[in-house]
Formats: structure tokens, sequence, C-alpha cells
């Protein structure tokens, strides 16, 4: 029996299936982004540019392994990259306009994960 799809539907069923494996992937890479916000002092830690190109080259490399196209791959991991990078740098802004708030509610300087 062939594993093939035999129609469009089905290929666009198996496509959804993967989508939402994908989306579960996804959540817990942005929860580990969250908590990564926590460890960095500054925006310059958490843009990372030599950890992004690192991060790039493996996935081409697993990509190449895997029978993916190393070129997608790489366009893939850069849109993800840049948007968590977004979503990090938002996490990094309001955990310190929180620390000013409560700083200057209290007169009291907070600990600040960046500083």
């Amino acid at each position: 029996m062939s594993d093939a799809p035999q129609s469009l539907a089905e290929v666009r069923s198996r496509i959804d299936a993967l989508d939402a494996d994908l989306v579960g992937l996804l959540a817990r890479r942005e929860a580990l982004v969250r908590a990564a916000a926590a460890f960095k002092k500054d925006e310059q830690a958490v843009r990372a540019p030599d950890r992004v190109e690192r991060v790039v080259a493996a996935a081409r490399g697993k990509a190449a392994e895997a029978g993916l196209s190393p070129e997608v791959a790489e366009a893939v991991w850069r849109a993800m990259i840049a948007a968590f990078i977004d979503l990090e740098l938002t996490e990094h802004l309001d955990r310190q306009a929180t620390g000013q708030a409560v700083e200057r509610a209290t007169g009291q300087a907070t600990q600040q994960p960046y500083g």
C-alpha cells in the first residue's frame, strides 16, 4: 500500500495535520523565548545576531539531512526568529516598564533581570 496521497483533499488534510503539529511546537518555542527574556540584559542580547546565524546554519544542515530545501529552511527560520525577537523585545520593554512603575510607586529600586 502506497503512502502517497490519492487526492488533493488528502494532501490538504495531511498539510492541515502537520500545521497543527507545528502550532504546538511553536507554542512550546514561544514559552522558552519568553523564559529567555528574563536572562537577557538589553536589546543587543535579545537580538543576538551571532546566535541567529548559528541557529540558521544548524537548520540548514538539518534540513539537508531531512530532505528539505536548505533555502526554504533558512527562509522559514529567519521569519520565525524575527517574529520571536519582536515578541521578546516587547517582553523586555514590558518588564522594564513594570519595574519603573513599581519604582515610582514605592520609591524603591526593583530587581530587574536586565541589569
